[in-house]
């Protein structure tokens, strides 16, 4: 029992928490996401690149919660680039009034979005089907697409870098909302994206009923044990055929990379990556990938 009045208390507590629960996410954020749209693309985003006989299919990278189309990408773009993928990125989930930052929208919006953005980018290669890599809710997202809008007849490779698959707790502190009457519903209205992500949430219940994948489509997810955003980390595993579960430190256990770092800067994990884009090319991946 609460030693005070739980809704006089609440109208006080709800912002708070909400703002708190918005500062945990927002760790997914690089710090020029103020720069995202100067930002220069360093060779993706290009409608012209058609994709060769080695890697035929064009890669559309989805961003974090928080992220945005450049910002989120200002490494593994052009190491993909670099090895001759063509690379596309979009930006989804934004709300009404919140500039820059982008993943807050409902989930199974920011999927249609997504769908639209695949079909301009195989319309713009002559590609019949995408490879996507995403990060975090990136790589979670596109799974509602694969299973409720098609998607999984235009794409053979989903690859997830730290995914909240399963939602997440934030090391706890989502079990805290029923302490607060109204807590869940202004995360709903405030942030759906967001409540939308949190472990047993109505969205994600939908998108895992009756199994993980679909069929046809090759899944990998790469997780870090150091991940603090999505919780526990063992969640963002997914179950099925045509699925290969990555712990980055089983390939490297020098790799100290968290949530943020798994996406936004490790090169082991990028060569992992490419492995799972290009599996009969794939070379072992060890503490000397950071210098492939």
């Amino acid at each position: 029992m609460l030693p005070w009045k739980p809704r006089r208390a609440w109208k006080h507590l709800a912002r708070p928490l909400a703002a708190l629960l918005l500062a945990a996410a927002a760790t997914v954020v690089p710090a020029t996401a103020a720069h995202a749209q100067s930002a220069p693309s360093s060779g993706w985003n290009n409608y012209s690149c058609k994709p060769s006989a080695a890697h035929p299919r064009p890669v559309v990278l989805v961003h974090g919660t928080f992220g945005n189309s450049v910002d989120n990408w200002l490494a593994l773009a052009p190491y993909l680039v670099h090895r001759d993928y063509c690379v596309f990125s979009l930006d989804y989930g934004r709300l009404p009034g919140v500039p820059l930052f982008n993943g807050l929208g409902r989930i199974d919006k920011s999927a249609e979005q997504l769908a639209g953005f695949v079909d301009e980018v195989l319309a713009a290669t002559g590609a019949p089907k995408a490879d996507l890599v995403g990060h975090s809710q990136g790589g979670m997202m596109p799974r509602w697409y694969l299973k409720f809008l098609g998607g999984a007849s235009k794409v053979n490779t989903l690859v997830g870098i730290a995914p909240d698959n399963h939602g997440t707790t934030l090391l706890g502190l989502t079990k805290l909302l029923p302490y607060f009457p109204g807590a869940g519903d202004l995360l709903n209205l405030a942030t759906p994206g967001l409540a939308d992500q949190v472990a047993g949430s109505p969205f994600l219940t939908k998108l895992n009923a009756g199994g993980d994948t679909v069929p046809g489509v090759r899944y990998t997810v790469i997780t870090s044990k150091y991940d603090e955003v999505v919780t526990p980390y063992r969640s963002q595993f997914l179950d099925g055929p045509d699925v290969d579960n990555v712990l980055i430190q089983d390939k490297c256990a020098l790799d100290l990379s968290e949530h943020v770092a798994i996406g936004l800067t490790d090169r082991i994990t990028y060569h992992e990556v490419v492995n799972a884009l290009d599996p009969a090319h794939a070379t072992p991946t060890t503490c000397l990938s950071v210098i492939g």
